[in-house]
């Protein structure tokens, strides 16, 4: 076998005088690069403007309303609620179904819509979707897709007790030409 030789080079030696010749020349570079830095920008930059993201409004507070509704010496139980948008104007309105708190017997509900201007500090009721004059206890409701949605109970005659209603029936109301439309969702029936 034949081995071939190669001179030593002397190159691939360290000696001490190598590695302060390398570290003097990494710090000129570095030196010169700090010096040599370009000028401050003169063109000027686009204002980029962003649009503040809006505040989700809250909806209105049953609590905060004074309802049209007459209970004598005992005061106003809200009794179920629901939110949304139901005119498409991006604020919730609030559905509030109320009655008189009294202590014994089925007071009649009314529902009510609610809504609240950006700059009021009270909501307001716009609209009556159940008048109490109708004698109808809510039993459900619902806001889904900008429409309301209320199982109730009834009665028949103005000579069925007051203790068992008879009729069931269900509603729905959508905001349409300025007004809350009613109509009878499909499937809805009255016993």
């Amino acid at each position: 076998m034949q081995h071939l030789a190669v001179p030593e080079l002397a190159h691939t030696t360290t000696r001490p005088i190598h590695w302060v010749a390398t570290a003097t020349a990494v710090s000129g570079v570095i030196a010169l690069t700090s010096l040599l830095q370009p000028g401050a920008a003169t063109a000027a930059q686009p204002q980029v403007r962003t649009k503040a993201a809006p505040v989700a409004a809250l909806p209105p507070d049953p609590a905060k309303v004074h309802f049209p509704l007459d209970c004598g010496p005992t005061k106003v139980l809200v009794a179920k609620r629901a939110t949304g948008d139901l005119d498409g104007d991006g604020r919730p309105e609030t559905v509030a179904v109320v009655h008189c708190d009294a202590s014994m017997g089925t007071p009649p509900d009314a529902a009510y819509v609610l809504t609240q201007a950006a700059d009021a500090t009270e909501p307001r009721v716009v609209a009556t979707l159940v008048d109490p004059k109708e004698r109808l206890t809510v039993t459900s409701l619902a806001v889904h897709d900008a429409a309301v949605t209320a199982s109730m109970l009834g009665y028949s005659s103005p000579d069925v007790p007051s203790c068992c209603p008879d009729v069931k029936s269900s509603a729905e109301w959508q905001w349409k030409g300025g007004a809350f439309v009613r109509s009878t969702p499909s499937g809805a029936r009255t016993v």
